[in-house]
């Protein structure tokens, strides 16, 4: 197809394979790609009921918007705060993935497998509700630790993440009532980014598709008898994507399911040899290039019940009890204490022993306090979480200019009216604690989370405006 050759900054490989993909227009798709990223964002509905100015929704996503312009993001104090997330707007469809196909029940488990840097994971929290358990995985450490970051600032308190190969979750058969593989894969639909484009080669194509089998093999016995894989790629590689699912189907016993794309326009439905995928091209919808695919197990093991817990001796004492419980809305049996650390678990503490056997656990829901002697130093966690009692702590509202010097862990020239621990707020959103000592202010901002973009006078005019 001559039309493709002209496209000088694409590969060769890459213009020669799409120009036979039926359902893609090559050269409206590489025109496309050469246009700027529509910039997109999704509010925390657990902390923030506003809308952007002059934004427009995205169909699929209920809390999505796309932006007039990109905002400074690191800047930004609400989004330190977890009030949105600058997320990829054709990734939140795995919103009609759960929404149309799954039912939040009590005791469900849902395994979001490759979760950094956590935009998809914040979202499966929001939609599967404070009583069902997500874990949040990714097996690279230092995405893990990113994972960790974004979760503890959106402040759900119903994940634990893991750092673990999906090969060790094959030990816990018939787990999850839902597991979203959004797989690594060659990056297609990420072209308007000059990076992905010169990571790019059929070589790597050929090593994507090989990988994810591998992954979707590791993972399918930790789901349980009719739970939903949810299956999804940044690429438009049909060896990465529907031949993917086609290719398990063939060797599990599994149904391919359907969404009612009715109100989506733009959103191609894909039929390959009984799999249905849906695509999202570029020059189709306003966002990146993304596949996505549902299939339901037909037959497995039931959910792995935890047995008796490992873990009870590490529950923490009557008087650490005492001292926190008008900290937090955690109940008392949710509570463990793992070295000086108090954590309120997502779960019971029998189901925790199960986890922590066969799991590399990072982060175990939400850290409270570090104990020391007599003392109780709150966590940052706790500052951020939506399970935090408003009237726990005396607050200080901060300005703008106040914020980002305490998100620099800057020195703050402000005067508590209390003494001891407070939160600090801005425009309404906690943003962590502050101890007043009187003589001095103690910042207790994370070190290794703060601003080292410098402040400049200016920026406050680049952030997203508020309905």
């Amino acid at each position: 197809m001559s039309v493709v050759n002209g496209f000088e900054m694409f590969p060769e490989g890459f213009k020669k394979r799409i120009s036979t993909q039926k359902y893609i227009d090559a050269e409206a798709l590489l025109k496309s790609l050469q246009e700027l990223s529509p910039v997109s964002i999704r509010i925390n509905p657990l902390k923030w009921n506003r809308k952007p100015v002059d934004s427009i929704s995205i169909p699929w996503a209920s809390n999505g918007y796309y932006l007039s312009s990109r905002p400074s993001y690191t800047l930004d104090p609400l989004f330190h705060g977890g009030c949105y997330y600058p997320q990829e707007a054709s990734s939140m469809f795995i919103e009609q993935a759960v929404r149309q196909n799954i039912i939040a029940s009590e005791q469900m488990r849902v395994l979001d497998l490759c979760g950094a840097p956590g935009g998809k994971s914040t979202h499966l929290a929001d939609l599967i509700g404070s009583r069902n358990l997500l874990i949040a995985n990714d097996v690279i450490r230092s995405r893990a630790s990113i994972l960790s970051e974004t979760l503890t600032k959106w402040g759900s308190g119903n994940v634990i993440v893991t750092q673990s190969d999906p090969a060790a979750f094959n030990r816990m058969e018939g787990y999850f009532n839902v597991v979203l593989v959004d797989a690594p894969c060659s990056g297609e639909g990420m072209f308007r980014t000059e990076i992905a484009r010169s990571e790019w080669s059929e070589t790597n194509t050929h090593h994507c598709s090989e990988r994810q089998k591998r992954i979707l093999l590791d993972i399918w016995p930790a789901l349980k008898d009719n739970g939903i894989l949810i299956y999804s790629t940044c690429t438009f590689n049909k060896s990465e994507n529907e031949e993917n699912i086609k290719w398990l189907t063939d060797r599990k016993e599994a149904e391919s399911l359907k969404l009612d794309i009715s109100r989506f326009v733009g959103v191609k439905e894909i039929d390959f040899e009984g799999i249905t995928g849906y695509g999202f091209y570029p020059d189709k919808i306003m966002g990146e290039g993304f596949f996505i695919s549902l299939i339901r197990k037909r037959k497995g093991n039931q959910h792995t019940k935890a047995g008796k817990s490992k873990v009870a001796d590490l529950k923490p004492a009557k008087r650490e009890v005492e001292a926190i419980k008008g900290w937090t809305k955690i109940g008392e049996e949710m509570l463990l204490k793992w070295g000086d650390d108090i954590w309120g678990l997502p779960c019971s503490l029998d189901e925790y022993s199960l986890l922590l056997q066969n799991l590399k656990i990072v982060k175990a829901g939400t850290r409270l306090c570090t104990v020391k002697q007599n003392d109780f130093l709150p966590a940052h966690d706790l500052s951020l979480s939506s399970n935090l009692y408003s009237n726990a702590f005396p607050v200080e509202e901060l300005t703008y200019k106040d914020a980002v010097a305490f998100l620099r862990r800057d020195n703050l020239r402000i005067k508590p009216a209390v003494r001891g621990w407070n939160i600090v707020k801005y425009m309404g959103i906690n943003l962590g604690w502050i101890n007043n000592l009187a003589s001095r202010l103690n910042n207790y901002y994370p070190v290794e989370w703060r601003i080292r973009m410098a402040a400049l006078p200016e920026i406050e005019s680049n952030l997203i405006k508020w309905d």
